[in-house]
C-alpha cells in the first residue's frame, strides 16, 4: 500500500450549494502534505468528506480500504485521528478528561504525547476552557495522537496562535510527522515550507495545482494559487 488516503471525484454539496466539484489527491505513506487554498475553498470540507462528516460522492480509499458509505467512527477505527479547526476541546473537563475520553486502544501512548507535550501533565488537573489557545492546541493534536493511529488529519494548528507559538507548534508538529502520516490543512505558509513533503491547492472545489512545496517560494505561482506572496 503506497497511499494513506486516495480519493477520486469527491463532490459534496451542502444547503445547495456544491462546496467540492470532483476532488481527486493522493496522500502517499509517510511524511507531511499539505492542502492548501483561500478560504472556503472546501479545505475543511475535504477534512470532513474523508471521515464520513458530511456527504459526499465519489471514491475515497483511507489504509487501502473503500471506505464509500462507511460511519464515521468505522473511517476512524482504521487508525484515523482527527485534530479540528476549532481545537474542539470539552472546556468544562480538565486536560486529563479530554484525554481519558480519547482513549480508544488498550495501552494509549501517554508517554508519546507527554514527551512532545510536558505541559499537559503539569496541567491535568486544569479545566481545558481555562488554558490558552496554545495548551488547548495542544490538547488537540494529543487527543488525536494518543491511540498511536498512523494517520493524522490537522485542520489550521497555527490559527489564531502568537507567532513564537507557531514556531514551538511547527517544531512540534515535525516530531508528530515521524510517527503518522499527516494531511494537514495550513494558511501559514512558513510552515507548510517547514513540514510538507508535497502541497495540494484547492481553488472553487477543484484540485488546481500539486507539487513541491518550493514551487510555492515564486510568488507569482503563490499569487496565483494562493492570494498571497510566496514564503522564503
Amino acid at each position: 500500500m503506497t497511499s494513506a488516503i486516495k480519493v477520486s471525484n469527491l463532490h459534496v454539496t451542502i444547503e445547495g450549494s456544491h462546496v467540492l466539484q470532483g476532488v481527486s489527491l493522493d496522500v502517499p505513506n509517510g511524511g507531511v502534505t499539505a492542502l492548501l487554498g483561500r478560504n472556503g475553498v472546501g479545505k475543511t470540507t475535504t477534512l470532513k468528506a474523508l471521515l464520513g462528516l458530511v456527504p459526499s460522492t465519489g471514491d475515497v480509499a483511507i489504509m487501502g480500504r473503500d471506505v464509500r458509505g462507511w460511519p464515521t467512527h468505522r473511517i476512524v477505527n482504521l487508525g484515523v485521528g482527527y485534530v479540528p479547526e476549532d481545537r474542539d476541546v470539552f472546556a468544562g473537563l480538565t486536560v486529563e478528561e479530554n484525554l481519558r475520553l480519547a482513549e480508544r486502544s488498550a495501552a494509549p501512548r501517554y508517554d508519546d504525547v507527554f514527551s512532545l507535550f510536558p505541559e499537559l501533565r503539569e496541567r491535568a488537573r486544569q479545566r481545558a476552557g481555562t488554558l490558552s489557545g496554545g495548551q488547548q492546541q495542544m490538547v488537540s493534536i494529543a487527543r488525536a495522537m494518543l491511540n498511536g493511529w498512523p494517520l493524522l488529519l490537522i485542520d489550521e494548528p497555527s490559527k489564531g496562535l502568537a507567532p513564537r507559538l507557531v514556531s514551538e507548534l511547527a517544531e512540534v508538529l515535525e516530531r508528530v510527522a515521524q510517527l503518522a502520516t499527516v494531511l494537514l490543512v495550513e494558511q501559514n505558509l512558513a510552515v507548510v515550507k517547514r513540514l510538507a513533503q508535497r502541497v495540494v491547492v484547492l481553488d472553487h472545489g477543484e484540485v488546481v495545482h500539486e507539487g513541491d512545496p518550493s514551487e510555492l517560494d515564486d510568488p507569482l505561482v503563490a499569487r496565483r494559487f494562493l492570494g498571497v506572496a510566496g514564503a522564503s
